[in-house]
C-alpha cells in the first residue's frame, strides 16, 4: 500500500469517527432539548409567563411589596399566607351543622365562617360547592371526640381539619383551595 493510500485512508477513518461523534453530541443535545421542553414546557427553564386568568390571586394590602406578593403564590392556594400582608375576606357558611361524635358520646353544633386572602374567586368557589364543603364538614365533625373538643387545642386541632377538608373539597372541584382559616361562629358540644 502505498503512503498516499495509506494517508487517505486514515483521513477517511478520522472523518468517520469525527462525524460519528459530532452526530452523537447532537442527538444529546436535542434528546435533552426535548426533555426540558416536555418536563417544563419551555427550552428556557420553564413558562415564566402570568399565571392562568382561571387561579385566584392574592389580595395584597396596600403598601405590600410585589416581591412579597410573588413569594406567597401558589398554584394551588397551599401555602401559608402573611395574613398581615393581604387582604382577608370572611364568608360564613349558611346555618349551623350539627353531627354526632365518634363513640356515640354526644353531638357537637357548631356555626363556620371561612377566610381568604385571595380574589373573590375563592369565596364564589365556596358558594357554589357550599353542599359539597358542608357534606365534608360533617364528616370531620363525625371523626371527633367530645373530650378533645371541649379543649382550646382540641378546637384549634379541629379548625385545621375543618380548612383541610374545606380546601380539599375546592381543589377537587375548583383546582385550588385557597381557604386560609376556619373560624367558629358558634360551637355547642352535648
Amino acid at each position: 500500500m502505498s503512503d498516499k493510500q495509506e494517508a487517505a485512508g486514515k483521513k477517511t477513518k478520522a472523518r468517520k469517527i469525527l462525524l460519528l461523534g459530532a452526530g452523537l453530541v447532537a442527538l444529546g443535545g436535542g434528546s435533552a432539548g426535548a426533555a426540558l421542553y416536555a418536563t417544563t414546557g419551555s427550552l428556557f427553564g420553564g413558562n415564566h409567563g402570568p399565571p392562568a386568568p382561571d387561579v385566584p390571586h392574592l389580595v395584597p394590602r396596600s403598601g405590600t411589596p410585589a416581591s412579597e406578593i410573588a413569594r406567597y403564590a401558589s398554584p394551588t392556594g397551599e401555602k401559608k399566607v402573611d395574613g398581615s400582608k393581604f387582604e382577608p375576606t370572611y364568608y360564613p357558611l349558611a346555618d349551623s351543622l350539627t353531627a354526632n361524635l365518634s363513640g356515640g358520646d354526644g353531638f357537637v353544633q357548631i356555626g363556620l365562617g371561612v377566610a381568604t386572602y385571595y380574589d373573590a374567586r375563592v369565596v364564589e368557589h365556596v358558594k357554589l360547592h357550599e353542599m359539597a364543603i358542608r357534606s365534608a364538614v360533617l364528616t370531620t365533625l363525625a371523626e371527633q371526640d367530645a373530650a378533645a373538643l371541649s379543649s382550646a387545642p382540641g378546637k384549634e386541632r379541629l379548625k385545621g381539619a375543618l380548612r383541610g377538608a374545606i380546601n380539599d373539597v375546592l381543589k377537587a372541584k375548583e383546582g385550588f383551595g385557597g381557604i386560609d382559616d376556619v373560624y367558629f361562629t358558634n360551637f355547642v358540644i352535648q
